[in-house]
């Protein structure tokens, strides 16, 4: 699943390139999760303002409303400028083309899982039903250590599975929070309230360390995500301990070990990471 890096990825690859961009057209494919909202052609002619992010969310500011576009479990995202080899015509899995001024912006989507959709904007109902119980935002100035002790003093729940939900901090997706509590030598399964403060600065600091790295190598490619100019992201190169159960720790040299918590995979390594 695309997380906070690779979203970030996909947004810096074409948001200046379409930005100030008019909208020329919008086809739709097989429906999404959500519906789009408007009627496609109500959207021609409006102007592409910018795009920012917020979470996995990526805000598309028209002169008139905004479409937030949620890549899901497969989704990614292809900007073809017109002095660029045209993508050719819609196939089965894409499903949303965005022609503008310049370029064409296309969601391709296997799973379906994703979505883009129309809204007034922020003060949207559907709008603050996605955002506004989203965390502080890990790659900003904004994200303040003692919010993010306060937070995890707060609950009992176990510490990777609080990460994963977003309501502290935003974007530590399954890779990225097995990683960042590798790194803090922080148990997965320790209640969040039981962290010491010590290995809480040492979290917060490797949340902000590790995703800005991934960012920096392009994002995690495992099976379907690209950026949209093709390429593949190269974390998974970088990662400690996911996706390497059975192999030594790259710390201490005892075996990766992987557990299930919540239907998620957690890849730990027991000798450093002891509650």
């Amino acid at each position: 699943m695309p997380e906070l890096p690779e979203v970030e990825v996909t947004r810096r690859a074409f948001a200046s390139q379409i930005a100030g961009a008019r909208i020329v057209s919008v086809a739709l494919g097989k429906p999404l999760r959500w519906p789009l909202g408007i009627d496609p052609g109500l959207l021609a002619g409006r102007q592409v303002l910018g795009v920012r992010r917020r979470g996995k969310y990526l805000l598309m500011e028209l002169s008139e409303g905004m479409l937030l576009l949620h890549l899901g479990m497969s989704g990614s995202l292809r900007f073809v400028a017109p002095h660029e080899p045209a993508l050719g015509p819609a196939g089965t899995h894409d499903h949303f083309d965005l022609q503008t001024s310049h370029g064409l912006l296309r969601l391709h989507d296997p799973r379906r899982f994703g979505a883009v959709m129309y809204v007034r904007g922020l003060d949207d109902p559907w709008a603050r039903r996605l955002l506004d119980h989203l965390g502080m935002e890990p790659l900003e100035d904004s994200f303040c250590l003692t919010a993010f002790r306060e937070g995890l003093l707060a609950s009992r729940t176990p510490i990777k599975q609080l990460l994963l939900g977003g309501s502290v901090v935003v974007g530590v997706g399954n890779i990225y929070a097995s990683e960042v509590l590798f790194m803090a030598r922080i148990a997965p399964t320790q209640p969040a309230r039981e962290v010491g403060q010590r290995k809480v600065r040492r979290l917060f600091e490797e949340i902000r360390r590790v995703l800005a790295l991934a960012v920096e190598q392009g994002g995690t490619t495992l099976r379907d995500f690209s950026a949209p100019d093709g390429m593949a992201g190269h974390f998974q190169l970088q990662a400690r301990v996911y996706g390497r159960e059975g192999l030594p720790c790259t710390h201490c040299g005892a075996a990766v070990q992987l557990i299930r918590q919540g239907q998620r995979s957690t890849y730990f390594c027991a000798r450093c990471q002891k509650i």
